[in-house]
């Protein structure tokens, strides 16, 4: 599990032959986690608050195509 961002609360992380939508994975320190759709940014499932998400969420809006290049070299 690659990780792509770190933040100061959380970081961004993908899986290799991970299941579709293209997504990746916010986690924070406690294991908590949310899913997030590339393409949308919409998310897929959470257990964190906005305020914990948000940090991560403003980062792939603008590295949209760093995060599709980065899911199609670990799930070719």
């Amino acid at each position: 599990m690659p990780t792509i961002q770190r933040f100061a609360n959380s970081t961004v992380t993908m899986y290799a032959a991970d299941h579709l939508p293209p997504h990746f994975h916010v986690r924070v320190r406690d294991g908590r986690e949310a899913l997030v759709v590339i393409a949308t940014l919409e998310v897929l499932s959470s257990s964190l608050k906005a305020r914990e998400l948000a940090e991560a969420l403003e980062w792939a809006r603008s590295n949209q195509g760093v995060l599709a290049a980065k899911w199609k070299e670990l799930n070719p």
